[in-house]
């Protein structure tokens, strides 16, 4: 399966994740969000996208392992892959049929959004 992960660059930007090699993603409070990130599982393929200032796809990493025995608090590690050619902004992604009933247009706040392969794919072709 294939996801977007939102986040602060303020926060934990990609380059946070690049310097680090492998991070827990966690400090996810929506059930949906939730919900979608505990049933990642080791190998899955993510697409990182900054908020704030930024509103772009700036990179790639995988899934390296779950733990989602607290449902409230999974604790998903995730491993850094590459940057993307270029980052992907919101307006391409709007202005793209394929994410017309995305909830990553649909449901603006919502932190992890599952990704469908041609998404997937035109995130990270850039």
């Amino acid at each position: 399966m294939d996801y977007l992960l939102k986040t602060e660059p303020s926060e934990y930007s990609f380059a946070d994740l690049e310097r680090d090699r492998t991070t827990v993603w966690d400090g996810v409070a929506n059930p949906v969000a939730l919900r979608h990130l505990s049933s990642m599982k080791a190998g899955d393929r993510l697409v990182i996208y900054e908020t704030g200032d930024r509103k772009s796809a700036l990179g790639t990493a995988r899934v390296v392992s779950v733990d989602a025995s607290d449902r409230k608090n999974p604790k998903v590690e995730i491993k850094a892959d590459k940057t993307l050619p270029r980052p992907v902004t919101l307006a391409e992604v709007k202005a793209n049929q394929l994410f017309r009933e995305s909830p990553l247009v649909r449901q603006g706040r919502l932190s992890v959004v599952p990704l469908s392969q041609e998404q997937y794919s035109f995130l990270t072709a850039a």
